[in-house]
């Protein structure tokens, strides 16, 4: 693999493929690399060909982009283009174009990315009866955190689950999510649906409640479960933030109602659980008092810990789900 240099300046290794015709070989170039980025950003995914040995004058090729299926999610087509004829599908739709700012290339420019964005894309370049394809990787900032309702431990089916993860501005989380922020330290002995609706849990501390103390740290999982009859707590994940969340200074605490008509009279709305660990995580969100949230618990984000502020080690801290006329503070979020 040799180095790209990308319109960002950035210098990335490239993975390429080819295929023979005639003796010339058409090769496809993408980024070896994952690219990252936040909901909301554009991103471009690289992609170019060329022909070895190089042609003399240019062939037409048609180019296709699709989003490879992943965690039972189907294949999904997102852009095919021949010549200056560009059509792009589904939820991509007004979102992709194709960028051919140097001479074959076939770079897709992805805007407003949402959270279901991340995942594997194939570039494909096809002449003739010829065909090659390269991938590219795309990864969501973002944080993964358990979620339990308002009903307790072991509470929802798969699509429940689901729900309540949009509820919190979130959408349930991938394998390769949990995995990465068990890497991260994410320790929880409560099983919880993932996105290919299997259950799993995450563990750096083995003990005996936890699958015992025999077995070395990892997410341990139960495998795929039935969709309506099984029920677990889920593991959601959010996005790195547009805007922002903030405590409230408020002279007096708030009951739940109260709480959410401060922040509409501060201009914002009530945090979502899923926007409060995403600025703990990445705005660096850190205090010690307890406030109300949009799905009626109380939590309070804590960077770093100290006495008084629970446990010794960072983390979103919670109450539960008090009754909703104790008085808290409230947790607010502003879209910028």
């Amino acid at each position: 693999s040799f180095c790209l240099s990308l319109s960002t300046g950035v210098c990335r290794r490239t993975q390429l493929s080819g295929s023979l015709f005639n003796g010339v070989k058409l090769v496809v170039e993408t980024t070896e690399e994952s690219l990252f980025s936040h909901q909301g950003a554009s991103v471009t995914l690289p992609c170019h060909y060329h022909y070895e040995p190089a042609l003399a004058s240019p062939r037409h090729v048609r180019i296709k982009w699709w989003k490879l299926s992943e965690n039972g999610t189907p294949e999904q087509d997102v852009l095919v283009a021949i010549g200056q004829r560009h059509r792009s599908f589904g939820d991509y739709q007004g979102r992709v174009q194709l960028r051919q700012d140097k001479e074959q290339e076939v770079s897709l420019e992805l805007r407003d990315l949402r959270l279901e964005d991340s995942g594997r894309y194939r570039c494909e370049v096809i002449d003739g009866l010829e065909d090659e394809s390269g991938l590219v990787e795309l990864e969501l900032r973002g944080v993964v955190f358990p979620y339990q309702p308002r009903e307790g431990r072991y509470q929802l089916n798969f699509h429940e689950a689901q729900q309540v993860c949009q509820e919190q501005d979130a959408v349930v989380a991938t394998f390769e999510q949990l995995f990465r922020a068990w890497e991260e330290g994410l320790d929880w002995c409560n099983a919880g649906w993932l996105q290919d609706a299997s259950v799993q849990y995450p563990i750096v501390l083995p003990r005996q409640p936890c699958g015992g103390l025999g077995l070395a740290p990892g997410v341990r999982s139960y495998g795929q479960r039935h969709h309506r009859l099984h029920r677990y707590d889920v593991f959601c994940f959010a996005a790195a933030l547009k805007g922002r969340v903030y405590y409230l200074e408020n002279p007096e605490k708030l009951t739940l109602l109260e709480a959410r008509e401060a922040c509409q009279e501060d201009g914002a709305q009530i945090s979502t659980v899923g926007q409060l660990f995403a600025a703990w995580k990445f705005r660096g969100l850190d205090r010690c008092d307890a406030g109300w949230l949009a799905d009626g618990s109380a939590r309070y984000p804590i960077i770093h810990p100290r006495p008084n502020c629970g446990p010794p080690e960072p983390g979103v801290r919670t109450f539960g789900f008090p009754d909703p006329n104790t008085r808290y503070g409230v947790y607010c979020y502003h879209q910028h």
